[in-house]
């Protein structure tokens, strides 16, 4: 439902002394509101590329701890509102909890607005958040090679169609610890990407995420530790840094947080026992720089 990308006018400038303008059309990354109403009552507005936005909703949803798993949903659909060009816009997406479930009894007077920069905005608290992440996560004993790591960041680039056009959008991919790609999802918003992930795990029955492996094009914030460790995710990966709090997480959640991978070096932030040994250079016995997984716990 809705554009992934649209196309605008532009100039392109030449910076340099005596440059030249060009005029050109450019693709651009779709964003769009997303209005989530529970029940007939507005839960929250999100910012987000359209498409993917069942898998969207049933992600944030369970991020959020309103939805334990895809039967808690009766009916999920768009509301036929309409732009100001008389088309539909597909930006009102109307959830029907089952009765009994915690999505219908025990949600909370707490509607808020997020951006496609923003995840757990309506967490009352970080403490909340954290009693939230389940313990099972440090029990998965899921090992990654080296090799499978260090292929994983083309493997997700090869597949962001809509990030080649327009350079505007994160990706989320799901692989197994072979490195099949399983599932990948883009937005302008990382949280969503990740989201998106979630709600199509979540309705192929496949939640937890055990020996999976979460890769991420951005970087590694705390809201994304928390979505990946409330699914069950074992390994994060990151091209790009980890804040501070999303190492603290990921530790006190038992997950595998690699941030900075970008072959053929990557940093590990915790969890490093899942990672595989690197091979040793030939004939010096070691890997020179290499990290012993016990100092990234």
């Amino acid at each position: 439902m809705g554009r992934v990308t649209t196309r605008t006018r532009t100039q392109r400038l030449d910076l340099r002394p005596g440059g030249s303008s060009t005029a050109r059309v450019d693709t651009l990354a779709v964003e769009e509101p997303l209005q989530i109403e529970v029940a007939g009552e507005q839960l929250t507005v999100t910012m987000r590329t359209p498409g993917d936005d069942v898998d969207l909703v049933l992600g944030f949803l369970h991020a959020e701890g309103l939805l334990a798993g895809a039967e808690d949903v009766v009916a999920l659909r768009h509301c036929t509102d309409l732009g100001e060009d008389g088309q539909p816009t597909y930006n009102v997406a109307q959830v029907t909890p089952r009765a009994g479930s915690r999505l219908a009894g025990e949600r909370t007077a707490r509607p808020f607005t997020t951006t496609s920069a923003c995840g757990v905005c309506g967490s009352a608290s970080v403490e909340q958040v954290l009693a939230r992440v389940p313990a099972p996560v440090g029990e998965d004993d899921v090992r990654v090679d080296p090799a499978v790591l260090e292929a994983l960041p083309a493997a997700l680039r090869a597949h962001q169609s809509a990030f080649e056009r327009t350079g505007g959008l994160h990706a989320a991919g799901l692989f197994d610890a072979s490195g099949r790609l399983l599932c990948l999802r883009e937005d302008v918003g990382r949280h969503n990407a990740v989201d998106k992930v979630v709600g199509w795990a979540l309705r192929a029955g496949a939640l937890p995420l055990r020996g999976r492996v979460l890769v991420v094009s951005g970087r590694a914030s705390f809201e994304l530790v928390q979505k990946a460790a409330m699914a069950g995710v074992p390994v994060l990966a990151a091209v790009s840094a980890p804040s501070s709090l999303a190492v603290s997480l990921a530790r006190e959640a038992g997950m595998t947080l690699v941030g900075f991978l970008r072959p053929p070096t990557a940093n590990v932030y915790a969890g490093g026992h899942r990672l595989r040994p690197v091979p040793a250079a030939a004939g010096t016995g070691r890997v020179p720089g290499a990290v012993p997984a016990a100092a990234a716990e």
